[in-house]
């Protein structure tokens, strides 16, 4: 049984996250844990909510937590998929942190609007701070994803890491869900060549690869003077439909999604990012 994390603040693009991970995962049997996290704001209006009207359904924050849980229940094709309702008001992060621990979480799934205005950045702070201060794998999902498996992942990798099985298993399960074909991207300056590490990684990772996932694998250079140029350009022409990122390399996820404006990258409102925490 697959535990899942999905926050959400009933927003269409947190609901369109859950979406997706509920497509993503048909042939997995999982546990939906729903999480809203209020503020002080929401226990003043939600009570005021309460006695002016009663406390109906739909009239405060655990109401529309508790129609969002059954909604999914009613609407869900996979009956290997269940749905639990988490509310709590308080900070954020620490939130996340509490149900991991008491729920098993193995996946976040987070919404997110990507980038608003030109000097927008590709992630929101909630996104952005689950993926750099809370351990745990986390697929972050764009508003304009399109509600099917993928078909073709890309990594952009820098081969400056080893590849421990807690990074490939995570790989190996993504690939399995939507018999994905696997593309290995590096993006390097000319005439730059890899060390000797590097080289060692990369023969890691292709050697993994191949005795678990022949013929379905392939590894690409792209020479760029920008790495966020050389990754949109390869999305692009391959039709990728997920990028998988290793957050270990905080420096390298940090070009491509916290530096990035809409004038540099327009992907990202369309693919989904699955990042990998040892």
């Amino acid at each position: 049984m697959k535990n899942i994390l999905v926050p959400t603040d009933f927003s269409d693009n947190s609901l369109r996250a859950l979406k997706y991970a509920q497509v993503l995962f048909s042939s997995v049997e999982c546990n939906f844990h729903l999480l809203y996290v209020g503020t002080l704001l929401d226990t003043k209006r939600d009570a005021e909510s309460f006695e002016q009207v009663g406390g109906g359904p739909t009239d405060n924050t655990k109401g529309q937590l508790t129609d969002l849980v059954r909604e999914s229940r009613r609407h869900s094709t996979e009956a290997n998929h269940f749905f639990f309702a988490l509310h709590e008001y308080g900070f954020f992060i620490p939130s996340i942190k509490k149900h991991i621990e008491e729920h098993k979480i193995e996946l976040i799934v987070m919404g997110t609007k990507g980038a608003n205005g030109i000097k927008g950045k590709v992630l929101g702070s909630n996104a952005g701070d689950v993926i750099t201060k809370v351990q745990c794998n986390t697929l972050v999902v764009p508003e304009e994803v399109v509600l099917a498996k993928p078909r073709e992942i890309a990594f952009p990798t820098d081969f400056n890491i080893f590849y421990s099985l807690h990074i490939l298993h995570p790989m190996e399960e993504m690939i399995r869900l939507g018999h994905s074909k696997f593309r290995i991207m590096n993006a390097i300056k000319e005439d730059e060549v890899l060390n000797v590490e590097q080289r060692e990684n990369k023969e890691q990772l292709s050697d993994f690869m191949e005795a678990t996932f022949p013929g379905l694998h392939s590894f690409h250079t792209i020479t760029n003077k920008k790495v966020k140029s050389a990754i949109q350009c390869f999305v692009e022409s391959r039709d990728i439909d997920m990028m998988v990122m290793v957050a270990k390399n905080l420096n390298f996820i940090q070009q491509i999604l916290f530096d990035s404006t809409v004038e540099q990258i327009s992907f990202h409102t369309k693919i989904p990012f699955f990042v990998i925490h040892e």
